[in-house]
């Protein structure tokens, strides 16, 4: 049976997953829509004018972090199949989307998690495709 892995470039903005299939790659793209979203539901004031009705900075951090978890949810969903999970990323978000794996108990499919800069689709897909493929030869090799 031919297991299915999984490649997932993933900034706070974005996520590209590669499905790796017997015919090519499936990818699927999903956005956060986090900044726009948050910037519609805080309202905006004149920095000198006290506005008591604005949510303090902990109910934004709240507010924030409840929507990384439901984009980190909807990644998720994509890799729930997936038997091995390489996890790409420029900054914070890959750790933090590690952790979210590891709080749904899907940490033991994780094959690695590396910084990466931006990438195309393209160039995505071929680091998925050869990191699988050596990941195989290692595994067949020990």
């Amino acid at each position: 049976m031919h297991k299915i892995e999984v490649g997932l470039w993933i900034d706070h903005r974005q996520a590209v997953v590669v499905t790796l299939t017997n015919d090519g790659e499936i990818i699927t793209r999903v956005s956060s829509n986090a900044e726009e979203r948050l910037l519609h539901q805080s309202g905006s004031h004149t920095p000198n004018t006290p506005n008591h009705n604005l949510p303090s900075e902990d109910i934004d951090d709240r507010r924030y972090l409840n929507h990384l978890n439901k984009y980190f949810d909807e990644i998720i969903t994509h890799l729930r199949q997936a038997d091995l999970i390489l996890v790409f990323g420029p900054g914070e978000a890959k750790i933090e989307f590690q952790k979210r794996l590891e709080a749904q108990g899907l940490d033991g499919r994780i094959l690695a998690v590396e910084s990466a800069d931006k990438m195309s689709d393209a160039q995505l897909a071929a680091e998925v495709r050869s990191r699988f493929i050596r990941a195989r030869l290692e595994k067949k090799h020990r």
